[in-house]
């Protein structure tokens, strides 16, 4: 019997077996969480100043796409970020992958009390049911950002990397500024004009 692609494995074949890619990419829908992200922080770190966030800026609503990402250090394959979009809507998710019926929902919770800026991702319906991922977010820009995941669920990354052989998931994304409604009935945000400077690192 062949033994089961590691989740590295599959990423990295996804453009020859687009169904192996389909599925794989609703496992890791809960990384592509990072419309959670806010206003750069003001210097300061404390708790008091900074308390856990669990009413979401609207601002961030919308839809967003992954435009570039980096798995344990291997670059993630075009095909497997072209297929998936991500709508928020206040502290609510849903993740949909191409030629997938089944979606991924969820909420999320972000802490401003410590840098860089923490996301608690919890999956309610679909594969990351019961779920939780646990990542680090950062804002460039206004349609712009980064988040690093650890699909471990064990620890909050302490920086934006995913070095060899680590569970680390690094994404860069953008939002997409059509007038298109969602699912979720969340209109992307038009009126949110692109950032020459925003630039994903």
């Amino acid at each position: 019997m062949r033994r089961p692609l590691t989740l590295r494995q599959s990423l990295l074949s996804a453009a020859n077996d687009n169904v192996m890619l389909r599925h794989l990419l609703l496992t890791l829908a809960l990384c592509l969480l990072s419309t959670e992200a806010w206003a750069d922080d003001d210097g300061t770190n404390s708790q008091a100043d900074h308390p856990p966030t669990t009413d979401i800026d609207f601002q961030f609503d919308g839809v967003w796409k992954p435009k570039g990402a980096i798995l344990g250090g291997d670059f993630v394959p075009p095909p497997a970020l072209e297929a998936i979009r991500l709508t928020i809507q206040k502290n609510r998710y849903e993740v949909t992958v191409q030629g997938e019926e089944q979606s991924d929902r969820g909420v999320f919770t972000l802490d401003e009390s410590v840098l860089p800026k923490r996301m608690t991702i919890e999956g309610k319906s679909g594969p990351n049911k019961g779920k939780t991922i646990l990542a680090i977010y950062e804002m460039k820009g206004v349609n712009a950002m980064r988040v690093c995941y650890d699909l471990s669920g064990q620890e909050f990354p302490e920086e934006f990397k995913a070095p060899k052989g680590s569970q680390r998931y690094l994404v860069g994304y953008r939002r997409q500024t059509t007038n298109a409604t969602d699912t979720l009935g969340v209109p992307a945000p038009s009126q949110h004009k692109p950032n020459a400077n925003s630039n994903v690192e």
